[in-house]
């Protein structure tokens, strides 16, 4: 693999170039940690026992293979959009351009609605109360509604706040290393664990393990948010390469060591209860240990998922209608701010409304996983499909392989024979329902004012 050693052309965006190595790297570690490894490590140990961190390994494998299909693309055509802006080049069909845009927006947006979710949860738990049936969707709405304020007030604020966010997020996944070290050196827990399968009798060794990882891919899916920041990065196709690969590691390395911390001092069967599971890892570890602080800095964690979640969807809404697959309406920009106003309102509400009437947290981060195992079996193709296109600068060239096997992999994950839970297909194929309605109606809306779907 190679990556070009000249600096692209400055794109002319409407959007303003902050974000350098640093804040990049922090903004992927902020995105890929988080919910993920806060909220579903016990739904992870539900399916595979004590080694837990096997299928969060064998996730990032897989999100490796596809990150570095997105590195070629992001720094060959450094603009935002992402996966969408890849397919509309690849294949040029509106339709399935729209129904990728739409996929990638609805999997930021149900994550978003699991991190809000999981943040009222956390909330409730740490400090004992009792919210009521209603109690956490209205929470969570609320929640987004703070969200999408930081948003329109602009991305410096925003990258801003995800600084502040990841070194609190990454300081509660180093406080549950440190102390699953400290008690695995003074003789307490029980490391064995960490070699010991338990599926529950129903399916085998490898199916248990496929289906675990079908839910902690949902921890390594954060390079898609980053590549759709691309207008908002400082020379994208040098960076790129570097940034994102280096913030895989780091986050794949904490995931590993957080599952062996937490099963050590859980057993599974405990940490796969609830919505909390790294709070029982402290409680059990370090029961002198404020709860209630943990509990703020798993609130702090979800809260930055929720926040570059909702930054990536709008930013991919901005610009597909850049490309003229979305309306113009969606492309516009504060005067201001110069942050695309209409598209943070529009996907803002519709992560309230998932909250409202959609799943909890499994279901929510599950639906999220599959939405974009079939989004990057189309990105591993297109990078393919792509080679032909030449551009004026240099840029990252994968190996052919590593496409390939991406695309298997991604495909065989998504599939109903990985034992996902049918639910999932059922909000997922929803959304797509509802992408394909809107699909026919953005055609006859942008022929109406006389704007040629691209």
């Amino acid at each position: 693999m190679t990556a070009g050693t000249e600096d692209a052309p400055e794109d002319k965006t409407k959007l303003k170039r902050v974000m350098g190595p640093g804040l990049l790297l922090l903004f992927i570690i902020g995105d890929v940690l988080g919910t993920g490894i806060y909220a579903l490590t016990g739904e992870v140990a539900a399916e595979v026992g004590g080694v837990v961190w096997l299928p969060f390994l064998i996730a990032f494998a897989v999100a490796l293979l596809t990150a570095c299909s997105y590195l070629e693309l992001v720094t060959k055509y450094p603009k935002a959009a992402g996966a969408a802006l890849y397919t509309h080049k690849a294949f040029n069909i509106h339709f399935l351009t729209f129904l990728v845009t739409f996929a990638v927006m609805s999997s930021g947006i149900t994550s978003s609605a699991t991190a809000s979710r999981a943040f009222a949860a956390n909330f409730a738990t740490a400090f004992g109360l009792d919210f009521g049936a209603y109690g956490v969707p209205l929470i969570a709405s609320v929640f987004i509604g703070l969200v999408a304020l930081v948003n329109l007030r602009g991305v410096s604020q925003s990258v801003k706040m995800n600084v502040v966010l990841t070194l609190v997020e990454l300081s509660g996944l180093l406080i549950i290393i440190g102390i699953g070290f400290w008690a695995i050196a003074g003789g307490q827990g029980d490391v064995s664990r960490a070699w010991t399968f338990d599926t529950g009798g129903e399916r085998g060794i490898f199916w248990g393990v496929i289906a675990a990882t079908t839910l902690a891919f949902f921890a390594m899916v954060g390079f898609e948010d980053s590549v759709n920041m691309a207008e908002e990065s400082k020379n994208p196709s040098r960076i790129f390469p570097k940034v994102l690969l280096t913030g895989l590691a780091i986050t794949g390395v904490i995931y590993v060591l957080v599952s062996i911390s937490a099963i050590t001092l859980v057993p599974a069967a405990e940490l796969s209860e609830g919505e909390t599971p790294l709070l029982k890892v402290v409680q059990a570890g370090a029961p002198g240990f404020p709860i209630s602080v943990f509990g703020i800095i798993t609130m702090f964690a979800v809260a930055n998922s929720a926040l570059i979640n909702m930054l990536m969807a709008s930013r991919l809404i901005y610009g597909m209608s850049q490309e003229g697959v979305l309306p113009a309406v969606f492309g516009h920009v504060h005067g201001e701010r110069r942050t695309p106003d209409t598209a943070i309102i529009f996907t803002s509400l519709l992560a309230v409304a998932l909250i409202l009437f959609a799943g909890g947290v499994p279901e929510l981060g599950g639906t999220t996983s599959l939405l974009l195992l079939c989004v990057f079996t189309v990105v591993n193709v297109a990078v393919l499909v792509l080679r032909k296109d030449r551009v004026a600068h240099e840029h990252f060239r994968t190996l052919t392989v590593l496409p390939v096997l991406g695309a298997l992999s991604c495909a065989f994950l998504a599939g109903p024979w990985t034992g996902r839970d049918p639910v999932q297909y059922g909000i997922g194929a929803s959304l797509i329902g509802l992408g394909v309605v809107l699909w026919a109606a953005t055609v006859l809306f942008m022929r109406r004012r006389g704007e040629n779907p691209a």
